[in-house]
């Protein structure tokens, strides 16, 4: 229950540590795999991993960080309340994975150069910063138009697919370590239990991880992966590093900027709205923040972080209401943008590699998805769930398909023929209908679901501007499209348009009765 008081907001409070430790955490996890993915993958020198790059990032996530511990600062102190949790940000997930294997991978590899393959990153978050700020400006009114359980519903979609599910399958790639960590976070987070002298659940799960990888090593068991081989390589890339202009590189990687564009500006719209769900989920949980601030504050941050050498762009996390229902407040934010710094500028993230079991941390973000999912249901009327669980639908097509191609690269086929696509079908798999069904799936999953909360309104009108607003999209490649361009999915735009036909004709020939009062449409502007 929210309290309110007439006194200065509390910058920390007792259970922000919860929050932090969570959250922090959760941090380091992408941080270790954007390391990771840098070394091994693009095989950057540790000087442009340790020296340029993870400066650069430290310096946007501590901007980022701070700004959105600055506005749940002046929410809370608008408001009188003292419970008013700042918005979880932090390096987006889903385009650490794009910028590295769609843009920057291909042209290190084109050109034998990682520097190269660096620029084009930066390049393209040079564009998608750009969009973000331009966007900010018309999200409130999309925010407005749009039912809240389309936009809680997409957000579900990812949080059940990209979120929750890989750390629950890595949970049980070592289960010694992954299900008691898990449980151990349970017991607290969900079922109300406090260690023995506050000590946050997520320090406990992380202990324990520690101390069941390591003893493990004692029995020649090596549960987590961990060696005093490796700790002690670690210490290599100890040093200080700050942020060093790269205004030059980002020029640099003009020269590619037909591949950039092709990416850059789809999953800037994809920045759009998956912000717009973010800031709808933190509404849902009693804190309302402008959505023109927190997108323009997303562009910014990560033009900065641009310009200072860093190739991945800064986002709103999903999550907000898990981390408020941690005892998150404002603190939070704000400290962990300063370890942030000190992992980044101070080479610690190496040394954490070798210490902590990434399975260990993956419980906490199997318990931020299963509260973004249960959040789509929770905060939408019952009449709702239909369109919430349609939603769901093009991100569980995005997963299998992310997986079919994983399995598909493992063993060296690159691209699926016709032929193979026959057999997959014979098999079970409907590659052509996964690879249609997931293209832009945070966009196709609000459209289905706000077409389907209208039609459960009785709005048929409603329902079928957006059955044209997905003609549109679809035409143009933004939905069930590898890339942008005309008459990408034609048979799919003329499918949604002639639902949007069917829709208004259905609105203006045909009688319908009007749903109860309890079930009507809630847009995020009520």
């Amino acid at each position: 229950m929210a309290t309110t008081t007439a006194q200065r907001p509390t910058l920390w409070t007792p259970s922000d540590w919860n929050a932090f430790f969570g959250f922090g955490t959760n941090i380091l996890v992408n941080m270790l795999v954007l390391t990771g993915l840098l070394r091994f993958v693009l095989k950057m020198p540790d000087q442009l991993v340790f020296g340029r790059i993870l400066p650069a990032l430290g310096l946007m996530m501590c901007l980022s960080t701070f700004y959105y511990a600055f506005l749940a600062y002046r929410l809370a102190a608008k408001t009188g309340r003292s419970d008013v949790c700042a918005l979880p940000s932090g390096v987006s997930v889903p385009h650490m994975f794009v910028v590295t294997f769609v843009i920057m991978l291909p042209i290190t590899l084109k050109t034998n150069d990682p520097i190269k393959g660096w620029e084009a990153g930066l390049v393209w978050v040079f564009f998608q910063s750009f969009i973000l700020m331009i966007g900010g400006f018309v999200a409130p009114y999309i925010r407005k138009i749009t039912p809240r359980a389309a936009l809680l519903g997409t957000l579900a979609g990812v949080s059940i697919t990209f979120i929750s599910m890989r750390p629950a399958l890595e949970m049980y790639m070592t289960p010694i370590i992954g299900i008691v960590c898990f449980a151990i976070i349970m017991v607290s987070w969900f079922g109300g239990y406090k260690y023995p002298k506050g000590i946050p659940a997520g320090l406990v799960a992380i202990a324990a991880g520690m101390l069941i990888a390591w003893g493990s090593n004692l029995f020649g068991l090596g549960y987590g992966g961990l060696s005093l081989e490796k700790l002690t390589g670690a210490f290599a890339n100890f040093g200080f590093s700050v942020p060093v202009p790269a205004v030059d590189h980002v020029f640099s990687g003009f020269e590619f900027l037909g591949i950039i564009l092709v990416t850059a500006i789809p999953f800037g719209i994809y920045d759009l709205v998956e912000a717009m769900d973010n800031v709808e989920s933190a509404e849902a949980a009693g804190d309302a923040f402008p959505t023109t601030q927190v997108l323009t504050a997303d562009g910014v941050v990560s033009l900065i972080g641009c310009l200072m050498g860093n190739p991945f762009i800064n986002a709103v996390y999903i999550g907000h209401p898990g981390w408020k229902a941690m005892g998150g407040r404002i603190g939070y934010s704000a400290a962990t943008g300063l370890m942030v710094i000190v992992l980044s500028w101070f080479g610690v993230i190496a040394l954490l590699l070798s210490l902590i079991p990434v399975v260990a941390i993956s419980p906490i973000l199997l318990y931020i998805g299963m509260l973004i999912g249960a959040q789509a249901f929770q905060e939408t009327p019952k009449s709702h769930a239909p369109a919430i669980v349609l939603a769901l639908v093009p991100h569980l097509a995005a997963w299998a398909l992310n997986l079919v191609h994983g399995t598909l690269a493992a063993v060296g086929v690159h691209g699926a023929s016709e032929e193979l696509v026959n057999k997959m079908r014979n098999e079970g798999v409907l590659y052509r209908g996964l690879e249609l069904l997931s293209g832009g799936s945070i966009l196709t999953g609000l459209i289905f679901g706000a077409i389907a909360v209208f039609i459960i309104d009785r709005q048929l009108m409603r329902a079928a501007g957006f059955a044209l607003a997905a003609a549109v999209l679809t035409f143009f490649g933004f939905m069930h499209g590898e890339r942008i361009g005309i008459a990408q999915t034609p048979s799919a735009a003329l499918s949604y348009l002639v639902v949007a036909a069917l829709l208004a004709s259905c609105a203006k020939l045909a009688p319908v009765t009007t749903p109860p009062a309890t079930e009507s449409h809630h847009s995020s502007g009520d």
